[in-house]
């Protein structure tokens, strides 16, 4: 039994890790956007 408990909780701890990973992309990636629109414009 203790081999699988620890087995969940590697699983758990990389779908934080990715989700995590994620949202720290959308940021990046929208304040880029935001920048690059900025230039753009000229605003």
């Amino acid at each position: 039994m203790r081999p699988r408990t620890n087995c969940l909780r590697v699983i758990r701890n990389v779908w934080h890790f990715y989700y995590a990973l994620r949202l720290v992309f959308k940021v990046v990636c929208g304040r880029l956007l935001y920048c690059v629109a900025h230039r753009i414009t000229g605003r």
